[in-house]
């Protein structure tokens, strides 16, 4: 019996060491060399990892990302449960805006920034026309240093809510319903039932979404990479453009290869911030929902 398990597992153990745990090595082995893919390689050290702290581009790759991070995690968590939490019914029609609004995720993400290309035209693009109607004088979005970042924000949530909310669906419906049946039979509103009942009862599910958003951010690259090439002033230049820029553009493989693995210190220490300050534990979301739901009647 348990060679058959190992028999079904070769297969994508096989799959899993060849794409991934070998790339990782050759990179990791690559980041301590001069390697510009023609010609051979010439052993460095830490002089790459060293060379980093003293990159001014990097500083510069890095605030792009962690401010595109601040505000893309934020939102997209509001978004995706806000939409959850309309979709939790169980009408037919919501069925079909299930659907509707998971499409942009498996939509090419290329063909999704050719629609957002003309949706923020300065001068004919439908956002900037909505809020003429209401005087107010768009601004040039893709072509402003100032809003470049937040454009790319708008379209990243709109394109990748879709999954977040599916997530947070399946949360939803896995909340007792007898929480909010003893909050409505001792005289709790709607929004006493949501701050003190679904959000506490949602807390591994936040904690799974915010991790996968972090993630998802610190590794922005199709976005930027069609929408605006880094630019305006390098406004939009993210970790993953610089690294690309580098290793495909520049031909510094080694130096891209360190860089990939800073990246990858810097995604760890955020999720497991996020870890620790989420703090996810068995069912003690729920028992935190009973808790606080009598603390929301008796303050009444």
């Amino acid at each position: 019996m348990r060679w058959n398990a190992w028999a079904f597992l070769a297969v994508p153990l096989a799959l899993f060491a060849v794409f991934m745990l070998l790339p990782i090595v050759m990179a990791a082995v690559i980041s301590f060399t001069d390697y510009a893919i023609v010609g051979d390689s010439e052993w460095v050290g830490l002089e790459n990892y060293t060379r980093i702290f003293q990159d001014a581009f990097f500083w510069i790759a890095l605030r792009n990302t962690a401010y595109y991070t601040l505000l893309y995690v934020p939102l997209g968590l509001v978004v995706a449960l806000g939409a959850a939490l309309l979709l939790n019914r169980s009408r037919r029609a919501v069925r079909l805006f299930r659907t509707l609004f998971y499409i942009p995720v498996v939509s090419s993400t290329v063909a999704t920034a050719t629609i957002w290309y003309w949706l923020l035209n300065p001068q004919k693009g439908l956002l900037n026309v909505a809020l003429g109607w209401f005087g107010i004088d768009g601004p040039a979005w893709l072509y402003d240093s100032q809003w470049a970042m937040p454009a790319i924000v708008l379209m990243s949530v709109w394109a990748g809510f879709g999954v977040n909310m599916i997530i947070f669906l399946g949360g939803l419906q896995g909340v007792p319903g007898d929480l909010y049946e003893a909050s409505r039979l001792d005289g709790a509103n709607a929004w006493q039932q949501f701050r003190y009942v679904t959000l506490p009862s949602l807390s591994r599910t936040t904690f799974l979404v915010t991790t996968l958003l972090i993630i998802g951010a610190f590794q922005v690259f199709d976005q930027a990479y069609v929408l605006t090439k880094g630019g305006p002033g390098n406004s939009t230049v993210t970790m993953v453009y610089y690294i690309y820029n580098k290793g495909f553009g520049a031909l510094e493989m080694g130096y891209a290869s360190a860089l990939s693995f800073v990246l990858f210190l810097i995604i760890l220490i955020f999720s497991l911030a996020n870890a620790r300050l989420s703090n996810p534990s068995g069912d003690a979301g729920e028992r935190r929902s009973r808790r606080l739901a009598r603390k929301a009647v008796s303050a009444r």
